[in-house]
């Protein structure tokens, strides 16, 4: 019998922007991607950088009835709010129980993602390891600071996507965040790739998920199964795919 899927969810803990306004992690990028891994058979489980109950952007949690049908789902699903208010500090986590890396995104992650050890430790050693590492929409600010095998930055000479320094000035951020996400993976190297603003833009190079936005977040859930399927079943030479 094959072995199910493990996905550890990693998801920022910092709940302001310093402007005054609240934020934390984007609602649907969990929601979407979390039911569209157990829809695979996957098992999830939610880490945060602190631990603890996991701040929500506010922005995207709307009242009942007027939120995308995933986050409408998680708010009644018992088991999946118990991990969100109760989720795992990085410190506990150890990436040889676990297949996937996955950091969605939402303001909060460009303050304790970037740079942070115990973050960046465990993503070089998934990679080192032969893991998926997969990231959405501001989620990427995680790949500022890993490294792979050979002690370059991971994203250096790979595809990447993540939220677009145009989407920033069109939310009004760009004077906010600390910096601006796309102009940094390019300036670690990264081969950065964009779709439409606002619109679905996923990429994979290899071992390596990413896309661009909220949008893109069920996008990059499927590649991420996708690539775990192959790198079970086959030795072949790493696929590079884009999806818009």
């Amino acid at each position: 019998m094959t072995k199910s899927v493990a996905v550890a969810m990693i998801v920022t803990s910092h709940a302001s922007m310093g402007n005054g306004e609240v934020t934390g992690v984007w609602f649907e990028e969990v929601t979407a991607p979390y039911y569209a891994f157990l829809g695979k058979g996957a098992r999830v489980e939610i880490f945060s950088i602190k631990g603890g109950a996991v701040p929500i952007d506010p922005r995207s949690r709307l009242e009942r009835g007027k939120n995308p049908a995933s986050v409408e789902r998680f708010m009644d699903d018992a088991e999946a709010m118990q991990k969100l208010e109760h989720s795992r500090p990085i410190t506990s986590l150890d990436v040889s129980d676990y297949d996937v890396l996955f950091m969605p995104g939402g303001h909060g992650t460009m303050w304790d993602f970037p740079g942070n050890p115990d973050l960046s430790k465990r993503i070089s050693k998934a990679w080192t390891d032969g893991k998926v590492v997969a990231a959405v929409c501001h989620g990427p600010a995680a790949l500022v600071g890993p490294v792979d095998d050979k002690g370059n930055p991971l994203v250096a000479g790979r595809r990447v996507s993540a939220f677009t320094d145009s989407e920033e000035r069109a939310v009004g951020l760009d004077k906010t965040v600390p910096f601006m996400l796309e102009t940094r993976l390019r300036e670690l190297g990264a081969r950065f790739e964009v779709g439409t603003d606002f619109t679905p833009f996923a990429v994979r190079d290899g071992r390596l998920v990413t896309g661009q936005n909220p949008m893109s977040s069920e996008k990059v859930a499927h590649l991420v199964m996708e690539t775990v399927g192959e790198e079970r079943g086959s030795t072949a030479a790493p696929r590079v795919d884009a999806e818009r």
